[in-house]
């Protein structure tokens, strides 16, 4: 039985969905104003991952991956690129996608964007105001009254008396309390708004999710994920709201994956670590940054360093490698056969994919001992549940990482064959001199030749 650790409950948990059979999950998704960056790409990796795993286990799966588009830093990005916000989120999503796509990560059930959800946030917040857990403010803010809604802090685990406002949670003299948040701002100059019972205005960010995951999974449902940095306060904020609207539970199992470090400290443009998906991989191979991300438990910290994405190339190399000149077809998996008995063992083991990556690479190694097309099948089946080995070894192991995004071609590949094909007639004319310096040129350029009774292939090293 699949286990999942429930940030609500601190501790593993079996799963076992609220209709048999099926799985209704909603992840956070991006505010979408810049391009995506490293902890993005965790989220979005981890979570296809886990939707993969569902599927994989013979589950029905809605997941919905929401987009904010409207937000302070989406207004005043665009106001600095003197643009519309539709035009700047636009051209952000396309890019989110783009990135998405290079991950291999797969497109979600549903993708709704915060503002054309407006109608339904409206009618939490009145809900909420009619429950008495909603406010509005001297100001015209339509407020949440924290200290009304019985045990909030649940999720984070802190003592309400001890929380302070978190992130986007403005605090000022109009709130009856400093931990109150905003569900519906006011109209401000220069800026979008909406018609509403409480005057014009715009959408808090909080009220986003319990909106559009209601909506579309309903009141109650399976499975919410996110960064762990979203924990406190805007998924706390969303129990409250949906539990204060609606008076049942929201979500039985809340899930969170780990911060993500820069050699060991925390990833922040303040301090010149920060990585966007596409500064990585004009360096590395999308699917070794995929690779990377699911070597780790999603749960525990992601250290990001060249040196984990050059170890991340090299481990990956080997299992391309592996697979390289062995005819295999990719067959269902054989769920009872010892190897992916294991795989599945990890997996239902709150998604260990650094386990099942150690299945991959003992299958690699039998794969190098044997080559037998049965096991090349099997090897990439399995990998395939993760999203890894779904493409031609010797593309993969010949790829530059801009061909591999589809932003580029490898334009070095015609004058790399033609350096085998000199090399191959300096052999031939017994010049070996002249055939050792071709190859060590190219060694020297990161190629690695490969003589074998088929002739010369090459590989990047």
């Amino acid at each position: 039985m699949l286990k999942i650790y429930n940030s609500l409950a601190r501790a593993k948990q079996d799963f076992v969905p609220i209709t048999p059979g099926s799985v209704r999950m909603y992840v956070c998704g991006m505010t979408v104003y810049d391009y995506c960056h490293l902890g993005h790409a965790r989220v979005l990796v981890v979570f296809d991952m886990v939707q993969r795993w569902l599927r994989a286990s013979g589950l029905q799966v809605t997941y919905v991956r929401n987009i904010t588009d409207i937000d302070d830093k989406i207004i005043k990005r665009a106001a600095e690129n003197k643009e519309s916000i539709a035009e700047l989120t636009e051209r952000f999503i396309a890019f989110m996608n783009e990135d998405a796509l290079a991950l291999g990560v797969e497109p979600p059930d549903h993708e709704p964007r915060a503002t054309a959800y407006v109608p339904q946030m409206l009618a939490l917040i009145g809900q909420l105001e009619r429950n008495g857990l909603a406010y509005q403010a001297a100001d015209g803010d339509v407020n949440f009254s924290v200290r009304k809604f019985a045990g909030y802090g649940r999720l984070s685990g802190k003592s309400i008396d001890d929380l302070r406002a978190g992130e986007r949670v403005e605090v000022d003299a109009a709130k009856g309390d400093p931990l109150d948040f905003v569900l519906w701002k006011h109209a401000r100059d220069d800026e979008p708004s909406w018609a509403s019972p409480w005057g014009e205005g715009r959408p808090g960010w909080h009220i986003e999710c319990s909106a559009m995951s209601s909506d579309l999974l309903g009141k109650h449902f399976d499975i919410h994920g996110g960064g762990q940095d979203l924990q406190f306060p805007h998924h706390e904020n969303e129990i409250a709201q949906s539990e204060g609207a609606h008076r049942c539970r929201f979500v039985n199992y809340w899930m969170h994956n780990g911060f993500v470090r820069v050699a060991d400290e925390k990833m922040s443009k303040s301090l010149g670590n920060f990585f966007t998906i596409r500064e990585i991989v004009r360096k590395y191979d999308p699917e070794v940054l995929r690779f990377f991300i699911l070597r780790a438990h999603y749960r525990s910290p992601l250290n990001y360093s060249e040196t984990h994405l050059d170890d991340a190339r090299q481990a990956l190399t080997r299992l391309y490698t592996a697979l390289k000149d062995v005819p295999a077809e990719t067959p269902p998996v054989d769920w009872t056969a010892p190897h992916a008995q294991r795989f599945s063992q990890a997996m239902n083991d709150d998604f260990n994919t650094p386990e099942a990556c150690a299945v991959l690479f003992e299958l690699a190694t039998e794969l190098n001992r044997n080559r037998s097309p049965a096991l090349a099948g099997q090897l990439r089946a399995l990998a395939g549940v993760l999203g890894l080995l779904t493409r031609d070894a010797q593309a993969f192991l010949q790829a530059a990482p801009s061909s591999a995004t589809g932003s580029g071609t490898d334009d070095a590949a015609e004058g790399i064959e033609a350096l085998i094909a000199d090399r191959a007639a300096a052999k031939k004319r017994r010049d070996y001199a002249e055939a050792d310096r071709i190859r060590g040129e190219l060694l020297a350029a990161g190629i690695v030749l490969e003589d074998g009774t088929a002739g010369t292939t090459w590989r990047r090293s």
